[in-house]
């Protein structure tokens, strides 16, 4: 029995350690990486010290306003260590909080906010320090942007007058009310049908 157990101790230190070619690319929000799932499963698939991988995230991520999420890329050695990389907040977050909203277009044709000229030029100052983007200029960001706003139904706009963007968030507001009422009033229904 003991030489079968020597044999399989061989065995296993012959075997070469996995390597993962492809880093892990993940959002984790800002100054909350726990062990739960999903991310302390992909992490434990890789063979990383999870509670020290949140440790090191939530103190390199402590500048941020909590919540905020963040594209991480994790590049996994032999040895069980790892580089971590943490890009900017994605272009969506920033486009989003500079129209002022939670949501993007809920139906085609929608317009879910509006911002200026000045916004997407700041955005893309900011994202130009991405380390994906490095070899973009200034002008190439800014038309990947447009792109992304019209996607989420952002509308860009040379000034905004405050009077008038104001009632247009009021009925923004009561859009997306609606919208979500009428949601929650299809889910009764359909487990009205199911009973």
């Amino acid at each position: 029995m003991s030489k079968a157990m020597k044999r399989g101790g061989m065995m296993r230190k012959a075997l070469p350690k996995v390597e993962h070619k492809t880093p892990l690319r993940t959002n984790i929000p800002a100054g909350m990486a726990s062990a739960k799932p999903p991310l302390g499963s992909q992490l434990g698939q890789r063979n990383i010290n999870v509670p020290n991988f949140c440790k090191d995230f939530n103190t390199r991520t402590q500048d941020y306003k909590e919540g905020i999420p963040l594209p991480c890329r994790v590049k996994v050695k032999g040895d069980g260590t790892y580089d971590l990389v943490i890009h900017k907040p994605p272009a969506t977050y920033f486009l989003k909080q500079a129209a002022g909203i939670e949501k993007g277009r809920m139906r085609k044709g929608d317009v879910a906010g509006k911002i200026t000229f000045k916004h997407l030029y700041e955005i893309a100052c900011i994202k130009a320090e991405d380390p994906p983007l490095a070899l973009l200029n200034l002008q190439q960001i800014c038309q990947m942007l447009v792109g992304i706003a019209r996607t989420c139904g952002i509308e860009i706009v040379r000034t905004l007058d405050p009077e008038e963007h104001a009632e247009f968030m009021k009925q923004r507001e009561e859009a997306v009310q609606n919208f979500l009422d009428e949601l929650q009033a299809a889910k009764e229904t359909k487990v009205l049908r199911a009973v």
